[in-house]
């Protein structure tokens, strides 16, 4: 009997990333290979890259490093936003044998004929103008919670991001698929799904493959609650100017939305909001916060925060620090700003010091671990609905309320991937919160 071959994945970035590897491994089981992790031997190992900040560029060649450790004639390859944008660079690096672009990934069985090694990476990566159909995809078997991915590409032109150039155009998948995907997950007795995408908000365009909306996000959102078998729901990144009023009321009384949204502001200065091409001002993204917390008071509320973008100066940057003081947010992701060839912004004037730039990022990470205390402290004492994970982490298991307090409790592996009524009774010294059984 012929061995099967084994192939593992390692992702880099997104949660959209993590779903489309999923989709990725399992053409490979259905074609006979055996999946493995990547900690273990493999025959072909299977990279997602990211190309969102400079970290996951350089990371690449470390992991290209640890699969040739652990099979130095295994075949490499490549996919993702970065095998996209650069194709060669990635086929350059020692070990690589494959980079597919956009389009290609999911065909990726297709490319690999008998394993043999190459000499120069080979580059299958068409023009990001033909990435213009939809492949959906969710990530399952994995997690706790399975990311559904209901959107890709992105039409908006913010002068920092090479995204719309590594996926191409916004469209959606059909809502008929979405709901189709997500009953399958139901039926894999898993708990959450979280709703994945470039630009979830401008869920609709190009779901039959023109550029007119079908369905509206809201739509999308109020079919998806009424799929038997999921637990929770959650939304994962929306553009403040697409989280409409209309969404966040039904997000409130919803049978399984779960008071929790992340909205990238980038910036508290409508100077910088204005360089950076963004749809909306400071005053906009205040309204949202106000109306989320005016009929979700416990809601966690996440934001993206860019620092350092040129032309930032001090003052900018106050107001920006400033601004998310005085916001009743829960926890940011602070980025400080990496230049990317083919943007507008690398070729604009007032390029921040990378010394001021790390400064900054300090000082909002610093305001991010002071806001994520408070909003756990507003918490203590509250009845909530905790969704157990999977590993036991130094005799602890963890797990997240449907608010998204993450909470401790002494290893049970009963409670793995179920959910229950604690009340949350205090902050542990790590910052985690310690619980009651109810």
């Amino acid at each position: 009997m012929e061995n099967r071959k084994k192939v593992a994945f390692y992702t880099l970035g997104c949660k959209l990333n993590f779903s489309e590897t999923s989709t990725i491994s399992r053409n490979f089981v259905e074609e006979g290979f055996d999946r493995v992790e990547f900690e273990e031997v493999a025959d072909i190992y299977v990279i997602n890259t990211c190309s969102v900040t400079e970290n996951a560029d350089k990371q690449f060649k470390q992991i290209v490093k640890k699969a040739q450790k652990k099979n130095n004639k295994a075949f490499i390859a490549a996919v993702g936003c970065y095998a996209q944008l650069k194709p060669e660079e990635l086929a350059a690096v020692d070990g690589v044998d494959l980079v597919l672009g956009a389009t290609e990934k999911f065909k990726i069985t297709d490319y690999i004929n008998d394993l043999s090694k190459n000499d120069m990476g080979q580059v299958h990566s068409c023009e990001i103008s033909e990435a213009d159909f939809y492949v959906g995809s969710y990530s399952i078997g994995d997690r706790t919670r399975a990311f559904l991915k209901v959107q890709d590409g992105c039409d908006y032109k913010c002068t920092y991001c090479t995204i719309p150039l590594a996926r191409g155009i916004s469209r959606s998948d059909t809502m008929e698929n979405v709901l189709k995907n997500a009953t399958e997950i139901a039926a894999q007795d898993i708990k959450e799904i979280v709703l994945t995408g470039v630009n979830i908000g401008d869920y609709g365009k190009g779901e039959f493959g023109n550029k007119r909306h079908e369905h509206t996000f809201l739509e999308l959102v109020q079919e998806l609650d009424k799929v038997e078998g999921i637990e929770r729901l959650r939304i994962s990144s929306i553009e403040p100017n697409l989280l409409k009023n209309e969404t966040i009321d039904f997000v409130s009384k919803s049978r399984t939305f779960v008071p929790h949204f992340h909205i990238p502001l980038q910036s508290g200065s409508n100077d910088i909001l204005k360089l950076m091409k963004r749809r909306y001002l400071r005053e906009l993204y205040l309204e949202r916060v106000t109306k989320i917390k005016e009929v979700m008071p416990d809601c966690c509320i996440g934001v993206d925060v860019i620092v350092g973008f040129p032309g930032e100066t001090d003052e900018h940057f106050l107001e920006t620090y400033n601004f998310l003081n005085d916001l009743d947010i829960s926890y940011l992701h602070v980025f400080t700003y990496s230049e990317r060839d083919n943007t507008e912004a690398v070729e604009m004037d007032g390029v921040i010091p990378m010394e001021v730039r790390n400064k900054r990022s300090k000082m909002l990470r610093g305001l991010s671990v002071k806001k994520r205390r408070a909003f756990y402290e507003s918490q203590i004492g509250k009845n909530k609905v905790v969704l157990f994970e999977g590993e036991n982490k130094e005799g602890y298991i963890h797990g997240f309320t449907e608010n998204y307090v993450k909470i401790k409790t002494p290893w049970n592996p009963e409670l793995v991937n179920t959910l229950h009524k604690v009340q949350l009774t205090k902050i542990d010294a790590d910052g985690i919160v310690r619980i009651n059984f109810l």
